[in-house]
């Protein structure tokens, strides 16, 4: 194998912004945000949007949201558009 050409795989913390769940692994990213983690060390932190803590097909929970609302709204605002003149 050549040398170099890999990246550091490293730990690293994975902060999930959504529940605020954050998860010690390891990856090959790397930030320049670190974190004391809480066997004293510290580790670059990621910041991610979702994971396996704040997915709904994860967690069983589902935002529900309002398409009755959206459909209405969309319909009043082009209810005369495409019309025969």
């Amino acid at each position: 194998m050549k040398s170099d050409i890999h990246p550091k795989y490293a730990a690293v913390v994975f902060n999930d912004l959504a529940s605020g769940t954050k998860f010690l692994t390891k990856s090959t990213v790397s930030s320049s945000k670190t974190i004391e983690w809480e066997d004293g060390n510290t580790y670059p932190v990621i910041d991610v949007e979702i994971s396996s803590e704040s997915h709904p097909f994860y967690t069983g929970k589902q935002r529900i949201m309002d398409s009755a609302g959206r459909v209405e709204r969309f319909n009043a605002r082009f209810k005369g558009f495409g019309g025969k003149k």
